[in-house]
């Protein structure tokens, strides 16, 4: 219930963010809550690493919650085969095309892959290509 209820806040949260209230598209919804659990995440490797490990299993908790309401999150092969086409696509080449490969990629894993994991997968691909 404490994680559903941090998540209507951040939701509520953004919609009164700004010059004026307005109701969020799903897109947005979705990006509030990959946004939580990214903190999620990040805060048990925060605690873990303090060892503190009862508040990192506490935010792994939350993190779990709050992924039963996002997509599925992309495996390593599909990434890698939207990325391969991303830079088929953009013509990308070398580590000078990652910005280029990125913008290309970043629409179609919305949601679905963490933007660090992206863009590394990206770097590999661009630096395998060009090395």
């Amino acid at each position: 219930m404490r994680t559903l209820r941090m998540a209507l806040t951040s939701i509520t949260n953004e919609e009164v963010a700004g010059t004026a209230a307005r109701d969020l598209s799903d897109d947005e919804v979705l990006r509030v809550l990959t946004r939580e659990a990214k903190k999620r995440r990040e805060a048990a490797e925060a605690f873990s690493s303090a060892g503190r490990d009862e508040q990192a299993a506490a935010e792994r908790a939350e993190g779990e919650v709050l992924a039963r309401y996002l997509p599925a999150q992309l495996g390593d092969e599909e990434l890698a085969a939207l990325v391969a086409a991303a830079i088929a696509q953009t013509g990308a080449a070398g580590p000078a095309g990652i910005g280029q490969v990125m913008k290309a990629v970043t629409p179609q894993v919305a949601g679905q892959a963490d933007g660090a994991r992206v863009a590394a997968e990206v770097r590999r691909q661009l630096t395998a290509a060009a090395g």
